[in-house]
């Protein structure tokens, strides 16, 4: 990959849905990285906060586009050479159930499909989560010749629909189905896909309502709980877009929660005030983990150049 400082930022990206945290902060790394935003939003209220910042921003071009409203996804991607591309809940129902699940793969279906129809678009980074890989059932190996051990998971794995619905799991049912069938008519039609599989998001607003923390405890204890800050998910989106040799699913996270001490901060994190906060545990106990059971190698290695070309970047930057 070419140093961050030597990519050809002048080509226009679109970002959707521009309106989450993941988004919102991709459109400004973008812009800060010299590229021409559309920034594709079905929010209102943020619509009319991103109209105010395109008028002294002439970088930035504003769009409302819903993901179930194929042709507004179309004039959105209109002379674009890629696809920033994540699912929002909507405002008035910000929790997941079937019905969120279905739309949310209809979502994914339009996008692509729209992605397929426009010839200017050279690559789509599919935002996933990390949910879409690690629920599977106890015995539920995986069958592919590999160096991790048994029950050791990465990008190959994906979670298991049936478990799943088995124990109402929406929100890894909706990223596992709404990803492959984001793969599936990629591979179809063409469509030049890498997906960042991210951990749970920590972001000032996190609660204990986030859909990702259902299953937390057995995430826990079976060490594939994963957490990533809004920076290093925004540089992974970056890298894997800038890279021409990035390929495939990445897991994305850049820590993982698998001792009492670190689950007790999260636990105050969520319910500073709660009354059935668990008792403060003794050194002995806060030593006790969970054995790490999940990989973001093949991130890291990509990594590795794209943070070597911020760092040259900045150099570069404080010569002139």
């Amino acid at each position: 990959m070419a140093p961050a400082f030597l990519w050809n930022s002048s080509k226009t990206v679109c970002v959707m849905d521009a309106s989450g945290q993941l988004g919102s902060a991709l459109v400004r790394r973008l812009l800060q990285r010299g590229y021409t935003v559309h920034a594709a939003v079905h929010d209102r209220e943020e619509l009319q906060c991103y109209k105010r910042q395109s008028i002294e921003n002439k970088k930035l071009r504003v769009f409302n586009s819903d993901p179930l409203d194929y042709h507004s996804i179309m004039d959105a991607l209109k002379g674009c050479c890629a696809l920033f591309y994540s699912f929002e809940l909507p405002s008035d129902n910000p929790t997941y159930d079937e019905y969120m699940g279905e739309m949310e793969v209809r979502a994914a279906h339009n996008v692509l499909e729209a992605c397929a129809q426009t010839d200017t678009i050279d690559k789509v980074v599919f935002t996933s989560s990390a949910t879409a890989v690690i629920w599977r059932g106890q015995h539920h190996h995986t069958t592919t010749t590999t160096t991790l051990p048994p029950h050791h998971l990465d990008e190959k794995n994906w979670s298991d629909v049936n478990f799943c619905k088995k124990f109402k799991l929406w929100h890894g049912l909706s990223k596992t189905i709404a990803e492959k069938t984001a793969w599936a008519l990629a591979m179809d039609r063409g469509v030049n896909m890498v997906s960042i599989n991210g951990g749970l998001l920590m972001c000032p607003n996190l609660s204990i309502k986030d859909p990702y923390l259902l299953g937390a405890a057995e995430m826990f204890k079976d060490g594939v709980f994963v957490t990533v800050d809004i920076e290093f998910l925004v540089d992974a989106h970056i890298c894997v877009f800038e890279d021409s040799s990035s390929y495939g699913r990445y897991l994305c996270f850049n820590r993982i929660i698998n001792c009492n001490e670190d689950a007790d901060t999260l636990a105050n994190m969520l319910l500073p005030s709660s009354p059935l906060s668990s008792p403060p545990h003794t050194l002995e106990e806060n030593r006790v983990y969970h054995q790490q059971r999940i990989s973001n190698e093949k991130l890291n290695k990509l990594m590795v150049e794209y943070e070597s070309g911020l760092q040259e970047e900045e150099a570069s930057a404080d010569d002139v």
